[in-house]
């Protein structure tokens, strides 16, 4: 039995079209978090373009620093080359002091030795300045050649970064413009099931006044009926509880919650909950258990009031009279009023007295 009935259940919930609004609603739902994802990836875009701005600005930097070692090096350069030129012209025209002249000048040993060890190292101290500044000048051709080849890296990857930056820029954009006609769309259907609820409100308002209307007749015959006619037994009592019908309409267009019994949402079985709550009765929270309240209607003896059950008990709504009856169908769906004609999932009915 309980196969049975969760059998029919899913075949109810398949056989059940998302309605249009709910539809809408869900892809402007998922364009929304597309919104969302690409907004935090544009953020992730500009950081990595900034690092990449960072990088090539650092490489500029290291280049103009470069440059300024490097004319510094060739003018360290000149001045050595033309100091050590100068000795050298010094010492081919006489003007350098020689060995011999040391010696002959010299006021003893040790100043001779002295003088003689000075100027071997005035000679190779030179020597090796001119080393240095050749060693640094070809250190810092060569950091050029390098900080060149890493700044049209650094180019290239701002490039690549901006591209990427523009791209998901581009998609963000479209994504909004299809957000916004979207909730433009959303809010049309909205304001047409806002009607459509009202219209529908306004039809079941006046099918339920005709339907009490009959109901009392109905009652009025039966118990005139009642002291020569037999078969008055067989009549329902009638419904007290009509009024569970204006409460359930304050609610057209309320949104199907799952487990919902409250303003902010109703499952089928929450709304008929909350609707006999307002005026007193108190039913549980589930059309099956339901089923088992209050007392058996013919269909041709429905009251407003009565409880109407669909899909094996598992769906049930409040009847208004007229053939129609108020229900909150199925997920994606709104607090509407339904026609029992047609219904061929009908159970049956039953009045709670």
């Amino acid at each position: 039995m309980l196969l049975g009935i969760l059998a029919a259940l899913l075949a109810g919930a398949s056989a059940r079209a998302q309605s249009p609004l709910a539809a809408k609603k869900a892809e402007a739902a998922q364009a929304f978090a597309e919104v969302q994802s690409l907004d935090a990836s544009l953020s992730v875009a500009d950081e990595r373009m900034n690092l990449a701005n960072l990088q090539l600005a650092s490489v500029r930097h290291d280049l103009v620093v470069n440059k300024h070692e490097l004319v510094v090096a060739k003018l360290n350069l000149a001045k050595t080359q033309k100091a050590i030129a100068q000795r050298l012209v010094n010492l081919y025209t006489g003007q350098q002091t020689s060995t011999l002249e040391i010696i002959l000048g010299s006021s003893s040993l040790n100043d001779m030795l002295t003088q003689v060890d000075n100027a071997s190292r005035i000679s190779s101290l030179e020597t090796q300045v001119l080393s240095q500044v050749y060693t640094f000048k070809g250190s810092v051709k060569r950091h050029q050649v390098a900080l060149v080849r890493e700044q049209a890296q650094a180019r290239r990857l701002v490039a690549q970064r901006l591209a990427e930056q523009r791209a998901v820029a581009a998609q963000l954009a479209e994504r909004r413009r299809l957000l916004s006609s979207l909730n433009g769309e959303v809010a049309t259907l909205e304001a047409e099931a806002e009607a459509q609820a009202l219209q529908q409100a306004r039809q079941a308002r006046a099918r339920m006044m005709e339907a009490q209307g009959q109901a009392n007749q109905s009652l009025s015959d039966a118990v005139v009926g009642a002291l020569s006619s037999p078969e008055a037994a067989a009549i329902v009592p009638s419904s007290g509880y009509s009024g569970v019908v204006g409460v359930a309409m304050q609610y057209l267009g309320t949104p199907y919650v799952w487990g919902g019994a409250s303003p902010a949402g109703f499952d089928c079985s929450g709304l008929v909950m909350f609707a006999y709550q307002a005026v007193g009765i108190s039913l549980p929270h589930s059309s099956y258990a339901m089923w088992n309240y209050g007392v058996p209607v013919p269909v041709d003896q429905l009251q407003p009031g009565d409880l109407v059950f669909f899909n094996g008990l598992g769906h049930v709504g409040i009847y208004i009279g007229g053939g129609d009856f108020i229900e909150a169908p199925h997920t994606g769906a709104y607090v509407q009023v339904s026609s029992l004609a047609g219904r061929y999932d009908y159970v049956g009915a039953r009045r709670i007295l």
